[in-house]
């Protein structure tokens, strides 16, 4: 008798779980050509795509993927992703940066335009104010980790969109898994509306604690926003004054 674990639909859900591995949520299932004798018993007229999760009773909607033994692993999962169109316009994967021990996770919306060309979060105009900022905590961006909801750069840099927000959200769920923070700084509208499934203005949401996935989170201003206006970074100040605070306070 064969190994059960060998059975032709436990292969099949070993190619499917890979292939979602590789960012790849969907198949080209063709019509079969007849049998010679055979009806044809209703196939399908023409090729159509078919979501590898709603073959696993899943909606992409509702996706589980699999967990990862590191960061290093999850992104070499999931670094050739093409769930969106953003795959297709990209010029690099944006995963994250920063310590993998790190207590603080600070998460952006999405790459820009340095950070798609360099493959790093935060690495421009904003990322350098971020930096600053950092500094002034007495923390570096190598003590902390800086990710976005987006691991792709939207053209000219516009809002994401949900559908992309909902295929990559998975990814940063992952992320957080492995780095099992203390604190998370969400910063900016998008990141914190996107996070806690709201669209309640920023100004009435930063100021007091939240959470995400049971880790304490805080919201502020993105620094691209206070490049623009210069006055909010009294208000981003005090944001990050009350994080070191709570941040101290769990050593």
């Amino acid at each position: 008798m064969k190994n059960s674990n060998n059975s032709i639909p436990e292969l099949l859900r070993r190619a499917l779980t890979a292939q979602l591995d590789m960012g790849l949520g969907e198949l080209i299932v063709a019509k079969p050509e007849p049998r010679p004798g055979l009806p044809e018993m209703g196939q399908p007229e023409v090729s159509r795509v078919v979501s590898v999760m709603d073959l696993f009773g899943q909606s992409s909607a509702d996706q589980k993927l699999p967990n990862y033994d590191s960061l290093e692993a999850h992104y070499a999962a999931i670094c050739q992703c093409q769930q969106c169109p953003l795959g297709a316009t990209r010029n690099k994967f944006v995963y994250g940066v920063g310590s993998p021990d790190a207590d603080l996770l600070f998460i952006g919306e999405a790459p820009g335009a340095e950070e798609d060309r360099l493959g790093e979060p935060f690495v421009g105009r904003a990322g350098q104010l971020l930096d600053r900022i950092l500094a002034a905590m007495q923390l570096s961006r190598q003590q902390v980790y800086i990710a976005n909801i987006l691991k792709c750069r939207p053209p000219n840099n516009r809002d994401p969109l949900p559908d992309e927000m909902a295929k990559c959200s998975p990814y940063l769920d992952e992320q957080i898994r492995l780095l099992n923070p203390k604190l998370i700084c969400a910063l900016g509208r998008v990141s914190a509306q996107t996070l806690l499934k709201t669209t309640t203005p920023l100004g009435k949401l930063r100021n007091r604690w939240h959470e995400y996935q049971g880790i304490p989170m805080l919201i502020t201003y993105h620094p691209a926003a206070l490049l623009r206006f210069p006055a909010y970074k009294k208000d981003t100040w005090e944001d990050m004054k009350m994080l070191k605070a709570r941040l101290d306070g769990m050593k």
